[in-house]
């Protein structure tokens, strides 16, 4: 996440699966956010939580994940320079707070907001607001202006309820926190995390025919970039049962991604009795 330490991304994505996310986001300045101009008519803002989406039609706009409450009017605003057309649909990778912070404004604004059924019932749970109106099992699609936008759940990994977005016209896919660069990813294993399954998630993307990958959280990269990702975390899965070998209660201390080129595992080493389950015999 682009938070300012690796420390707050960590108690961030914390706090959003104990519904507790909200109150801190309300007490902080809102971070400056950018936007990138990917192609003539998809762009990306980046900045503070989750990397938004923003896809501009003749007849609406279409974005992907709103980051935190405190961001709506930045992205709001972001939106407006591009086009003069409303916000017609929002669609969540998952359930984080970082990701779908700004649920509620774009609700208030008119956009009809579609998640998996199992992200919105973790949003339920964690008494997240903002719950979005659509839900879909396996996959959805958005007709807006011409374009097609499918959303599809390809299997459990970061949570149970992750959703990864293509853009045919645009030849991109947003990842969600399935796909991240820059750094470690995290396994909500309260939200049912899987690292068995999620490199295998991760490859079921990559039968589409895209160029444009953005992530959920680091820069926007490529197709290759994402397929580099599916090898990264089968390395992770096998780091972290090897780590779970010499016992849950310490698991984290073993773990260790250095030759990856992370640095540093953050919330990761708390997640290890809920990823040592999985791992057991």
């Amino acid at each position: 996440m682009h938070l300012p330490t690796t420390a707050l991304r960590s108690a961030l994505i914390a706090f959003g699966a104990a519904g507790m996310w909200l109150a801190w986001s309300q007490a902080q300045q809102p971070a400056e956010l950018t936007m990138q101009k990917l192609t003539d008519h998809l762009y990306v803002i980046v900045g503070d939580g989750g990397n938004v989406a923003v896809l501009t039609t003749a007849e609406g706009v279409l974005v992907v994940d709103d980051k935190f409450a405190q961001d709506a009017p930045q992205i709001m605003a972001k939106i407006k320079s591009v086009s003069d057309q409303p916000v017609k649909y929002v669609i969540n990778t998952h359930q984080h707070g970082d990701h779908t912070g700004g649920n509620a404004a774009m609700i208030s604004g008119g956009a009809q907001i579609l998640i998996h059924k199992q992200a919105r019932a973790n949003m339920v749970a964690g008494k997240l607001p903002g719950l979005p109106q659509i839900t879909f099992s396996d996959e959805s699609q958005v007709f807006l202006g011409g374009k097609e936008v499918l959303v599809k759940h390809l299997g459990r990994g970061h949570t149970d309820g992750d959703a990864m977005v293509y853009f045919p016209s645009e030849r991109a896919v947003h990842g969600g926190d399935l796909f991240i660069t820059g750094g470690a990813p995290y396994c909500d294993t309260g939200a049912g995390c899987s690292l068995t399954e999620w490199n295998g998630t991760v490859r079921k993307a990559l039968a589409w025919d895209f160029d444009i990958a953005i992530p959920g959280h680091g820069p926007v990269a490529k197709k290759a970039d994402m397929a580099k990702w599916v090898d990264t975390m089968a390395s992770i899965r096998d780091k972290a049962r090897m780590a779970c070998a010499g016992g849950a209660a310490d698991a984290g201390s073993r773990f260790d991604l250095k030759d990856l080129g992370i640095n540093s595992i953050g919330i990761m080493t708390r997640s290890f009795p809920g990823v040592c389950k999985e791992f057991a015999p």
